[in-house]
């Protein structure tokens, strides 16, 4: 991998959301996600870099305008996240106390332990691990 000016390569995806700040204060009680960067207009539009131990990702509020649609106004997304954490249980739990809905529980499928939520704001978010072989 080579760098330029000690940039590194990488992807995170960049979630479209109806109410930016909103999705931020659930995804830091969902999945103990921290701020990195936040940029806010006078009208309250936020546009957020969060980490979820060191796995990044971004939010920002819908933008029709710009090509920008949320799962919500496209009636579901065409993309899912898949957040690998040691404890998935744990980690589907505290989503769904912090207002995530269950798409399917966590269990043994594929060579991994996992489970699906669905957030507030749409987005599918499969949380689990790969099984030790």
């Amino acid at each position: 991998m080579s760098t330029d000016a000690g940039i590194v390569c990488s992807i995170a995806p960049w979630l479209s959301v109806r109410n930016g700040a909103r999705a931020v204060e659930f995804y830091k009680s969902a999945f103990g996600a921290i701020e990195v960067y936040r940029v806010e207009d006078p009208a309250g539009a936020v546009v957020s870099r969060l980490s979820i131990d060191g796995a990044e990702f971004w939010l920002s509020g819908d933008s029709p305008e710009h090509g920008n649609f949320n799962p919500e106004s496209l009636g579901g997304g065409s993309v899912r996240m898949i957040l690998t954490v040691p404890d998935p249980e744990a980690m589907f739990a505290k989503a769904v106390a912090a207002g995530a809905r269950e798409v399917f529980a966590v269990e043994e499928a594929y060579g991994w332990r996992l489970g699906r939520v669905v957030d507030p704001f749409g987005h599918h978010w499969e949380i689990g691990r790969p099984l030790a072989s």
